[in-house]
């Protein structure tokens, strides 16, 4: 059994944290090889570093020309009052708990939570 897609579950609103590992890991993984798929998935406090700080919003979006597709939690986004931040990152706001649990039970997605 190879895992060869990875889930990242960033939580994490510390902005020396996000930018030290998640976003530093998440801009090298597909280029490099080490995994075939990569989604980050912002959920808590990481939301609003992505949707407010601009050093951040701008990882975001090279991480995304690397090939990273990415999503938020709904319930946090609203909390937030970041859906337009998010949208204009072309982060999908969707329900993330169906992808975390689908995850966490297959035999091809690796799952790190930060």
């Amino acid at each position: 059994m190879n895992k060869n897609n990875l889930l990242i579950v960033w939580t994490n609103g510390d902005k020396e944290v996000a930018t030290k590992f998640p976003l530093l890991y998440g801009s090298v993984i597909l280029e490099r090889g080490y995994w075939e798929i990569a989604h980050l998935m912002l959920w808590g406090p990481s939301i609003k570093l992505a949707a407010f700080d601009p050093l951040i919003r701008e990882k975001l979006k090279e991480i995304q020309d690397t090939g990273v597709t990415m999503s938020a939690c709904i319930v946090c986004v609203e909390d937030y009052d970041a859906i337009k931040e998010l949208e204009e990152l072309n982060i999908q706001i969707v329900h993330t708990g169906e992808l975390l649990t689908t995850s966490l039970k297959s035999d091809e997605w690796a799952v790190m939570t930060i």
